[in-house]
């Protein structure tokens, strides 16, 4: 290619090659044209290697490296090679459905004040099954930057971003598993991210996945993160509290049952973030208020399965109802649209 492409897919591999195929042509199916394909091999002991190199499309560039380099590198050593004006990111084992570039491309010409753009995405088992409900993420600027203080609410491999961004921000190579979470923290503490309300990628489950057989190690980095955004809330806190922290968004992937302690401490913690934030504006206000309330629903919702009604008498006199009432609202109008858009 003699002229610069407008978009750069970077796809880390590290023995991948039960999977990496499928990858590959996912990208070179998309409507989108203008793009260059980096594979960039960590280091691979299995086939990998032989897969990528038996694709001739001159949109790819294969870059082999001979020591294991890890994932965070590997992204910095994707946004060092790319030429693209964008930069779209995707797992070995994961699949871009054919409108994903063209879409997001569009998106972000429309709108130059946005650094990123994700996508909501569906589920697929070591066998390319879908299964489970798609994967909706909050969609506006506003709604992303206030949810990222509880989760991870960007699809890493749905991203699009501005190459210019990302040379700016990079990914923290002091994070294992979580840079990408970490990442969009850092962004939109300063720039508008936000989501595309279409299912545009496919993320695989599997065993051999590193956030799996890695758990408490990504565990203890959200915590790091959680950590960090508290301090810039401006917000007291004790380890327990990030502890409990981190489990507010995780109620249903946990297991986890409130009890009475927990909940009291939930209302109590919710409204003390909300009250950091009035003094601060560190958030925007009303958004903030809709995950805070939507929070406070979940815990009573999880907690109602053991302490019946009562934990609703509480749940009602809580300021933090308002919040929920506006978020629950906020859902069913997005699932109005969805239905509207189906049909």
């Amino acid at each position: 290619m003699t002229t610069s492409p407008k978009v750069s897919v970077v796809i880390p591999v590290h023995n991948g090659q039960d999977y990496v195929g499928q990858t590959i042509e996912s990208i070179l199916s998309q409507t989108f044209r203008d793009f260059e394909l980096l594979l960039l091999d960590d280091a691979s002991s299995d086939g990998s290697p032989a897969i990528m190199e038996g694709y001739t499309d001159r949109r790819i560039r294969l870059v082999r490296y001979d020591t294991n380099l890890g994932i965070a590198k590997m992204h910095n050593k994707g946004i060092d090679l790319a030429r693209g004006e964008y930069i779209a990111m995707l797992d070995h084992d994961d699949v871009s459905y054919p409108e994903r570039l063209a879409r997001q491309v569009a998106f972000l010409e429309a709108h130059p004040d946005y650094a990123l753009i994700g996508t909501w995405g569906e589920l697929l088992d070591e066998r390319g099954r879908r299964y489970g409900k798609a994967k909706k993420y909050p969609v506006s600027a506003e709604d992303v930057r206030s949810s990222l203080l509880f989760w991870n609410c960007v699809l890493h491999p749905s991203i699009m971003a501005r190459r210019t961004v990302m040379e700016a921000y990079r990914y923290s190579e002091r994070f294992f598993i979580c840079d990408d979470f970490d990442l969009c923290v850092r962004v939109g503490a300063a720039h508008k991210l936000g989501n595309l309300p279409q299912v545009l990628v496919a993320h695989r489950r599997h065993a051999a996945r590193t956030s799996n057989t890695k758990a408490h190690l990504k565990r203890g980095e959200n915590l790091d993160i959680f950590r960090r955004q508290l301090t810039e809330l401006g917000v007291t806190f004790d380890e327990r509290d990030v502890e409990r922290h981190y489990t507010l968004a995780r109620i249903k992937t946990l297991a986890f049952r409130p009890d009475q302690e927990y909940v009291e401490w939930a209302e109590g913690w919710l409204r003390k973030l909300e009250e950091a934030n009035r003094r601060s504006s560190h958030y925007p206000t009303r958004p903030l208020a809709r995950v805070l309330g939507s929070m406070w629903f979940k815990v009573c919702w999880h907690a109602s399965a053991t302490a019946g009604w009562s934990v609703w008498g509480r749940f009602f006199r809580s300021p933090m109802r308002k919040g929920a009432w506006a978020s629950l609202g906020e859902q069913l109008m997005w699932a109005c649209g969805a239905n509207r858009r189906a049909a």
